[in-house]
Parts: C-alpha cells; sequence; structure tokens
C-alpha cells in the first residue's frame, strides 16, 4: 500500500485504525463473554449501573464506550486526506494514525472494565487513558522542544509508567476517587498547559500559530463531561442504578468528543 498522490486519500490510517477497531472490540467481547479477565471484583461498581446479570455488568456504561471507536475512525478518515493535516502532523502524518489508534482503544480498555467489573479490566481501563494522556504530553513536548520521535516516543513511555505506577500504588484521593485518576488529571492539565504555551509563542511569531477555538472547545467539552462524571457516582444524588441512561456514559460519549476536537486542534497547527 502506498502513500496517496498530492490531493488524494493515503488508505492507510484507515486501514490502520479500522484493523485495530475490529481486533480490539473482538477480544474485548471473547474476553468479557468467556471470563478471559478473572472474576467480578466490582471495578468499576462505584460509577451508579447497577450490575445486571449475565456477562456484560454495566450495558450503558460498557456500550457507550463505542464513542471511542467511533471518534477514532473520524480521526482516521480526516487524517486519510493530507492536505488537512498542518504543521507537525504534516511532516511526520503517522502521529495523526497513532492518534487514531489511541483513541480506538480507549473504548475496549473501557469495556473490559464495564463489561467484566474484574481487576484486570480495570488494569486496561487505565492503561488505556494513559496512553492518550501520555500521547498529549509526548506531543505537546515534542512541538514546544521542537525535537523528533525519540523525543515523543521517551516521554510517552514515561508518561505512561508514571501513571500506572501511581495506579498500582493506589489510593483514595477526593473528588477524583483514586490516585490513578489524580494522575491522569495531572497529565491532561500539563498536556492543555503545553498547548497554552505554544500558543502563546505562535503569538509571538516564533513558533507556528495554533487553533484556540478547537482547542478551547475540546477542553470545554472535557470540562462538561467531568460535571457530569461527578454526578455518576454511587450515593449521589442523580444516581439511578437501574436506568439505562447513567451519567457515565455520558462521560464516555463526551470524552470521545473531545478527544476527536483535540485532534482536530493538532491538526489545524499553522493553517491559518
Amino acid at each position: 500500500m502506498t502513500a496517496a498522490a498530492p490531493g488524494g486519500r493515503d488508505r492507510r490510517p484507515v486501514v490502520v485504525t479500522g484493523l485495530t477497531a475490529v481486533l480490539s472490540l473482538a477480544l474485548a467481547v471473547l474476553a468479557a463473554r468467556f471470563g478471559w479477565l478473572g472474576p467480578d471484583v466490582g471495578r468499576g461498581d462505584g460509577f451508579c449501573e447497577a450490575a445486571r446479570p449475565g456477562w456484560v455488568r454495566q450495558p450503558a456504561n460498557t456500550w457507550s464506550n463505542l464513542g471511542f471507536v467511533v471518534a477514532g475512525l473520524a480521526v482516521a478518515w480526516h487524517a486519510s486526506r493530507p492536505e488537512r493535516l498542518g504543521g507537525t502532523l504534516r511532516a511526520h502524518p503517522g502521529y495523526a494514525t497513532a492518534i487514531a489508534v489511541l483513541v480506538v482503544l480507549l473504548g475496549p480498555g473501557s469495556m473490559a472494565m464495564h463489561a467484566t467489573q474484574s481487576e484486570l479490566g480495570g488494569h486496561l481501563d487505565l492503561l488505556s487513558m494513559f496512553l492518550l494522556s501520555g500521547f498529549a504530553v509526548a506531543y505537546g513536548a515534542l512541538r514546544w522542544w521542537r525535537r523528533g520521535p525519540g523525543t515523543l516516543a521517551a516521554v510517552f513511555a514515561g508518561a505512561v509508567g508514571i501513571g500506572m505506577a501511581g495506579h498500582v500504588r493506589g489510593g483514595d484521593v477526593p473528588v477524583l476517587g483514586h490516585l490513578g485518576n489524580a494522575v491522569f488529571a495531572v497529565q491532561l492539565w500539563l498536556a492543555i498547559g503545553l498547548e497554552v504555551a505554544l500558543w502563546r509563542r505562535g503569538r509571538r511569531g516564533a513558533g507556528p500559530r495554533q487553533d484556540v477555538a478547537l482547542g478551547l472547545a475540546s477542553v470545554g467539552t472535557l470540562a462538561l463531561a467531568f460535571a457530569i462524571w461527578t454526578t455518576g457516582k454511587g450515593g449521589h444524588a442523580w444516581c439511578r442504578p437501574e436506568s439505562l441512561l447513567q451519567q457515565h456514559a455520558v462521560w464516555h460519549v463526551l470524552d470521545a468528543v473531545a478527544a476527536y476536537l483535540l485532534y482536530r486542534h493538532y491538526a489545524a497547527e499553522d493553517r491559518g
């Protein structure tokens, strides 16, 4: 398979992301159906939805993760037209495919926990989150330092490693509930800080211009999602365990939108 000619469509992002979606979803479904991830230990049961009998314990919180798969495929479809990419993604279009793949993996990763409530499913859920937050930090650092793929790989590996170490260490944290969630939030704030720094540098004419509207739209969507997330915990006045409409499911869908908008912010860099 070859890259697209000028003005044509490059099929590689869609093919790679599509294969990732099919394989990861199939593995998640089979793992839940046949108990490959271990017994139900109640992981994720704090997110209001009552566990149902059968192999999908929390249906709303499980199937809403398909939003991430759709968002990742949308990223790949957009990235398949090279002329749509600006700045760093224009020079390194493989990064756009990486973003698409990581967004897709958020879906099966979270499904693994909500479908099974298993210990291993909980680890996969947090790992999928750190893969994306780690990339956001690494991609911001890469552009800030004006370095190459080696820097991206090193920062990415470090961020994911730190995130998983915090998750495994555990411990309660106010509002966010768990140390792993807190580390994830810190990484998101660090990524946002890097984007603000890059925007300020671009305003001074010392670097590529950043798209403010798309960046704000991504952060705003994420903030709305978090506000809804806080109401979707067990014991909250708005918690309805038997309802098919769950706040945590809405959190998943809005996070998928925020991830797609973040990619569009990256793709709009230096496009005027």
